[in-house]
């Protein structure tokens, strides 16, 4: 297996303005096992990737074959001497299969291999430095053609008697630097410039100038060359790229000489602030691009190699990402030491140096998961589970998420996000709570919590809720009291607890709420008495409610306190409580009971308590006796006429005497006769 770095951050870092906030765009890892032995003996001077393999030439001629982790593949460049070079390999070229591998070197070899077979092994002798070669990567199995470049691009393939036949397809401004062929196209690097050569039509599509550098030679750097599709060339070359197409030419352009039928055409073309170590294709309108910076470290040794992702528009880009890489021995190596190869259908990108290879892939959804919960990113990491799928699920984000907003003490959110992920799931909810328990904030959750049957949470949960609130809110108290349904928690529990924690500035509040949790428990007289205490008037709606009138015998003084009006329509009904009880009740308090007779006598003339009205009458309201007197025959006349007396109620007394006849007859007409100097009318409207 691979050895991995030991960290994205610590190896590799981002260039940006803050690159906390910057979302990589790659993930890395460093190639070992097998390959570490090759690179202790050895320096890579080229390299090939294969959908299959990687080949990697050496300064000392070898060529060697890896898995993509870096174990040996066996091959028969394992086990023969002859496919070497005597010198550093220069250039590594594979088929499209996968079968044939081609190499050349300064000794003036070039050898074409087969990896698993020698059928079509050839090795040829040039007798001078070959810094190219290129093999055809559509052949069929039986016709092998490579291209080879030195001061000329020749083309080999064999002829009807299986030899190799040589073709001179261009002569060449100094040398071929570089080559690359796909499909019928053959794309190569000279001294001054690139040029395309069509094998159908035989001749060279033009040529591509490249500007000069400054102070420097062209043929100094690599010439970086890769198609990204059958029609499109990236060329990469010093601090400039551009993007060509392949097209055919319009019947304007044709009609004007005998030019070949497709032409090349430069659709975008932009420097970069380094200089090009190799590129290939991310996206439609992106590249990855492996650079070399230009400016030296103070000791002037070399900085390190970039890797960056960059999107290209007509001639203008933009670097999404930049990422700095260190490389073993980085600091000594040149622009031309490093190459870029890739597997374009699986994004990963194999960045070679002499001493160190590292694969960069483009970073898959759980990786980025990792990386946005990292940087807190929760949100955008619960989106991209949404929309991608993967190996995390949005609800193992969702409670690092709570655990973060608590830290931060954004109670109210990590709140809404419980209720918006987890659902009705008791357990998760019950997990969750915890949470906020540790934290005294079961006050934030307390809205959100479930309190259906769908979802009912252990009694213990919300009763640890109103324990905090009845700690620290007890207004809040009151309203969940108001809200919850009863049977979420033990009652009794909670009046206990309010017993124990009563405060009299908060009187009104906890009274209220055991009225509430009284007639929850259905211990009505006590919720009454609560109710009383507070002078709250709902507890008239409460009595009619739930016909608590055989409860409200032993209240009905608070009750006609707290609001008479409301009482009496209690206490006159008969069919809801017996006036024989009121009266009892009200015998403490003779006010009270003449309200209540008086009002009884309006409703039933004919109760059988007027006897006593006539004492009521004579002390809270005089003006009533007499004409109650007169109307009623339900009371006794003597214990009437002892009252009258008592308070000297004379018209009364001439009434009742006259009532009476004989000699209290007389005495009435006494009192009259006696009485016109004091209050005459009064007294002769008795008689």
């Amino acid at each position: 297996m691979a050895k991995s770095l030991p960290s994205i951050s610590c190896v590799f870092g981002t260039d940006s303005i803050n690159e906390e906030d910057v979302e990589p765009k790659f993930k890395y890892q460093r190639l070992a096992n097998d390959l570490k032995n090759m690179l202790n003996a050895d320096v890579i001077s080229c390299s090939a990737v294969h959908l299959k393999f990687l080949i990697f030439g050496t300064f000392r001629g070898r060529v060697y074959i890896f898995d993509h982790q870096g174990n040996s593949v066996y091959s028969n460049l394992s086990i023969s001497e002859r496919h070497t070079h005597q010198v550093a390999v220069n250039n590594i070229n594979v088929d499209h299969k996968g079968e044939y591998v081609a190499t050349c070197s300064d000794d003036g070899k070039v050898n074409i291999t087969g990896l698993f077979s020698c059928e079509n092994n050839h090795s040829l002798n040039f007798g001078k430095c070959i810094k190219v070669v290129s093999m055809d990567p559509e052949s069929k199995a039986h016709i092998k053609r490579f291209v080879v470049g030195d001061d000329k691009l020749i083309l080999y393939e064999r002829n009807l008697l299986k030899k190799l036949k040589p073709c001179e397809l261009c002569s060449v401004e100094g040398s071929v630097l570089s080559i690359c062929w796909h499909g019928n196209f053959i794309a190569w690097a000279s001294h001054i410039g690139v040029r395309v050569y069509d094998l159908n039509e035989r001749c060279s599509l033009g040529l591509i100038k490249w500007e000069v550098p400054s102070q420097e030679r062209l043929e100094n750097f690599r010439c970086h060359l890769r198609w990204s599709n059958n029609n499109t060339l990236l060329i990469g070359w010093v601090d400039t790229i551009r993007v060509c197409v392949i097209r055919k030419r319009n019947s304007i352009e044709a009609s004007t000489g005998n030019l070949p039928v497709n032409i090349v055409d430069p659709i975008s073309t932009f420097q970069t602030t380094f200089y090009v170590c190799g590129l290939a294709p991310l996206s439609e309108k992106q590249l990855v691009v492996l650079g070399y910076r230009k400016e030296k470290c103070s000791s002037f040794k070399a900085l390190r190699p970039v890797l960056c992702v960059i999107e290209y528009k007509m001639n203008n880009s933009e670097e999404i990402c930049t990422d700095s890489l260190t490389l073993r021995g980085f600091e000594e190596y040149t622009v031309n030491d490093y190459s870029l190869g890739g597997l374009i259908e699986e994004k990963r990108f194999f960045i070679v140096a002499p001493k160190d290879i590292v694969v960069a892939s483009l970073i898959e959804t759980d990786d980025r998961i990792e990386w946005l919960v990292k940087h807190s990113k929760f949100e955008e990491a619960m989106e991209l589970i949404a929309a991608n799928g993967s190996n995390v699920t949005v609800l193992s984000v969702a409670k690092l998420y709570i655990n973060h907003l608590l830290a931060l003490k954004k109670y109210d959110d990590a709140a809404k996000l419980c209720l918006r992920m987890l659902g009705n799931d008791k357990v998760l909810w019950e997990e969750e709570v915890f949470k906020f328990v540790k934290c005294q904030q079961l006050r934030s959750v307390s809205a959100y919590l479930p309190t259906s049957n769908e979802c009912k949470l252990d009694p213990h949960v919300y009763e640890m809720v109103l324990y905090e609130f009845l700690k620290f809110d007890v207004f809040g108290f009151l309203n969940i009291i108001k809200e919850w349904p009863s049977h979420l928690y033990d009652g009794l529990a909670v009046i206990n607890a309010i017993h124990d924690n009563f405060r009299k500035q908060h009187a009104n509040q906890l009274l209220e709420s055991l009225a509430l949790l009284y007639s929850y428990q259905g211990d009505f007289e006590s919720a009454l008495r609560m109710y009383l205490k507070l002078q709250n008037k709902d507890v008239f709606q409460l009595i009619r409610r739930y016909e608590l009138y055989d409860v409200i015998s032993k209240l009905i003084i608070p009750l006609i306190q707290l609001d008479r009006k409301c009482s009496f329509e209690i206490l006159l009904d008969k069919n809801k409580i017996k006036t024989e009880i009121v009266v009892n009740q009200l015998e403490h308090n003779q006010e009270y009971l003449y309200w209540y007779l008086d009002s009884l006598l309006k409703k039933d003339p004919n109760n059988g308590f007027q006897k006593k009205l006539v004492f009521l009458y004579a002390n809270f309201d005089r003006k009533k006796l007499l004409p109650f007197l007169v109307r009623s025959k339900d009371y006794d006349i003597q214990e009437a006429l002892v009252i009258c007396k008592q308070e000297n109620f004379y018209p009364e007394m001439v009434y009742l005497l006259g009532r009476m006849g004989g000699v209290e007859a007389a005495e009435a007409l006494n009192i009259i006769i006696h009485s016109r100097h004091r209050n005459g009318h009064r007294v002769l409207q008795g008689a």
